[in-house]
């Protein structure tokens, strides 16, 4: 095969994509099967249609890389409108698309993306690429080729978004200290050992344990960063602020939003929900991001269970109210949790300005206390504001209804029995 062949191969798919995303609703379907038509007529022709395809998504992903998009984004819009076909197309083609890029120049959060969906090369050349998928997946090449173009539709219209992090091959940016913690990586391993307990244990007693005990690791971590910090040389060395978007789907929506915002503003971060991508951007630096992602997800599997445990409900005429009692539960849920959170870190605040450190195997110290602990937390603050208002300009308020009051009682004794995780309690309360 030339590569003259080659690029008229790529523009057979270039015209069957415009094709489809050039017509008019009543006729995209038939847009769709006409280009899937002439991509898979030929078996012969077939291992070029594969290699065109790698060699064209290469482009459109390195242009939505360039345009804000990360590999989980991709993959959650592609879960959320499509099928598992199209996210099984989609990790393959994230991986092939990889290969341009060597480890080391990719970011922390891009390679643990990369992790998360298993996104391997595992076919032995480009041309092979289809016809192992449809083995794969039991699919002719007709539905392959059609899956295909779906795939590229939905990616084609994706719009620029705020990027959260450097693109593969560019620079990083400084998001902590130069310097690292001492014994991060242990305190780390401890406290994600100590969660994952705290959320398989069947007795809610050892769960406030295991879950305080990380709390006040986690807590000790964050307060080491911000003094870290602050003892750097300029901006350089102290760090930016930086940011990750984590997974906000359906159902009940609106009251994780709320979850995440409050855990996020317990540990200074702040939220910005985009609902049409089902995702949250939290703005905040590295270490605080990171206690937000473990604390919400252990939060919000406490509440998910105990609210399939409170069971259905149904009105007395017999009708469902099963939604909006979830619905309830889950806000008055989320906003006891801010109410905890916001107590739990006003007091540690208090303590660590007061002195108290906390080893990494969990035993506490007494030390001479750091005035410059309060005010570089606060200066930590008006960083992350200053951030966001860059990367978003312009903001809404969105508010979530509640119409189940027995789900709002439920949801409030809920959160008050759910064990508070990650280092909620370091910082001082939002002003």
């Amino acid at each position: 095969m030339t590569e003259n062949a080659d690029s008229a191969t790529v523009r057979q798919w270039e015209e069957a994509l415009g094709a489809v995303l050039g017509a008019a609703a009543k006729r995209v379907d038939r847009a769709m099967d006409d280009g899937a038509s002439v991509l898979a007529a030929s078996a012969e022709h077939w291992p070029a249609v594969s290699r065109a395809l790698l060699a064209l998504t290469d482009r459109t992903l390195a242009g939505l890389w360039e345009r804000g998009w990360r590999p989980a984004d991709l993959a959650r819009l592609v879960r959320r409108d499509l099928t598992p076909v199209h996210q099984a197309l989609l990790v393959d083609l994230v991986a092939a698309q990889g290969r341009r890029h060597a480890p080391a120049a990719l970011d922390r959060r891009w390679l643990e993306q990369l992790r998360e969906l298993a996104a391997e090369v595992w076919w032995p050349a480009d041309q092979e690429y289809l016809a192992g998928f449809a083995e794969r997946h039991r699919l002719d090449r007709f539905a392959l080729a059609t899956a295909a173009l779906e795939l590229l539709a939905l990616l084609a219209r994706l719009p620029v978004i705020a990027p959260v992090g450097p693109v593969p091959g560019a620079a990083p940016v400084q998001h902590r200290a130069q310097l690292p913690v001492p014994g991060e990586p242990r305190m780390l391993s401890r406290i994600r050992a100590l969660l994952a307990k705290a959320e398989s244990t069947e007795f809610p007693q050892e769960a406030e344990a295991l879950t305080g005990k990380a709390q006040q690791l986690m807590a000790q971590h964050s307060i080491d960063e911000a003094l870290l910090a602050a003892g750097q040389a300029g901006p350089a060395g102290a760090g930016v602020p930086g940011a990750v978007r984590i997974g906000v789907e359906n159902p009940y929506e609106g009251p994780k939003a709320m979850l995440l915002d409050a855990v996020a503003a317990a540990n200074r971060c702040r939220v910005v929900w985009a609902k049409e991508f089902s995702f949250c951007t939290v703005i905040g630096f590295d270490s605080d991001l990171d206690a937000v992602e473990l604390l919400y997800t252990s939060l919000l599997v406490q509440a998910t269970a105990a609210m399939q445990q409170a069971g259905s409900r149904q009105h007395l005429d017999g009708a469902s109210r099963t939604r909006a009692f979830r619905q309830s539960f889950l806000v008055s849920y989320a906003a006891r949790i801010r109410e905890r959170l916001t107590e739990a870190t006003e007091q540690t605040t208090r303590e660590a300005a007061a002195g108290r450190h906390l080893r990494p195997d969990g035993t506490a110290e007494q030390l001479v206390p750091d005035a410059r602990l309060l005010p570089a937390l606060a200066a930590r603050e008006e960083a992350v504001d200053t951030t966001t208002d860059r990367m978003f300009p312009k903001l809404t308020s969105q508010r979530v209804r509640v119409s189940d009051g027995e789900g709002w009682a439920a949801g409030r004794a809920a959160a008050d029995r759910a064990a508070l995780h990650g280092r909620a309690r370091v910082e001082g309360r939002r002003k």
